[in-house]
């Protein structure tokens, strides 16, 4: 009776580990995102929890990357901590939760140089690092990094 117990046990773990994700927010969006390392301009979907995040990119109906961000951040080559992410597809002076934030339209940088607009906010962040512009408005959200040459725009698709 007690290896039944323990099968049981160990079988609804393995069941309930391997089962999809739910999310709160699956939509599909224009996204753009040009990094020295990811190149990707197509429809995509963005699934969102409260502090979690899937951007599913596809080019012509096929999946060719994926961004999961919880305590990692797991792409296609595997998962890594959010600071490795940022070293090596953005950069190494952003926070660690940067990439989750833009993807779930939150502010960056704990709110700094934050100005409320009529339609979302705007954040300009200058340093000998980086030079942002940062702009969620209007269901669209639009990172730029003119010193790195990053660039993500995500915009809902409208139909």
């Amino acid at each position: 009776m007690r290896f039944i117990r323990i099968f049981f046990i160990l079988w609804v773990s393995l069941f309930l580990g391997c089962a999809p994700k739910s999310y709160m927010m699956n939509e599909s969006r224009l996204i753009i995102i040009k990094t020295p390392k990811l190149k990707f301009a197509d429809l995509g979907y963005i699934r969102k929890n409260i502090d979690e995040v899937r951007a599913d990119l596809f080019v012509a109906g096929n999946l060719v990357q994926s961004i999961e961000i919880n305590t990692l951040v797991c792409v296609n080559e595997g998962c890594i901590s959010k600071s490795s992410f940022n070293e090596e597809y953005l950069n190494s002076a952003y926070p660690d939760d940067l990439m989750l934030n833009v993807l779930l339209a939150r502010p960056i940088f704990n709110k700094a140089s934050i100005k409320k607009t009529e339609n979302g906010f705007i954040q300009e962040l200058k340093s000998e690092e980086y030079n942002i512009i940062y702009k969620v408005e209007n269901e669209t959200i639009y990172f730029k990094d003119k010193k790195n040459k990053i660039l993500i725009k995500i915009k809902k698709i409208k139909g």
